[in-house]
């Protein structure tokens, strides 16, 4: 008896893109570490000051919110000093 299955398809959604140093705050200019892709198209940036300040208004309108603010308490304080 031969058997017959079904090909199937898996997708994966795309990541967003991690932000760099180059991503920029869409209000003061610091950098960013949110992107806000809106429910009626684009997208803003915003550092986490602005972030924090907006937050709950920013999630209201999102379509998606990628959130990188985890990456200021990542490096220690003291690092790039060059203390001894």
């Amino acid at each position: 008896m031969e058997r017959k299955e079904a090909a199937v398809n898996t997708a994966i959604a795309p990541q967003p893109a991690a932000l760099t140093a180059s991503d920029r705050c869409d209000r003061c200019g610091a950098q960013a570490y949110l992107r806000v892709e809106l429910q009626t198209g684009g997208e803003l940036l915003f550092c986490a000051h602005h972030a924090r300040e907006h937050g709950d208004k920013l999630r209201s309108i999102a379509a998606n919110v990628h959130d990188e603010t985890h990456k200021l308490s990542a490096t220690p304080a003291s690092a790039g000093r060059g203390d001894s």
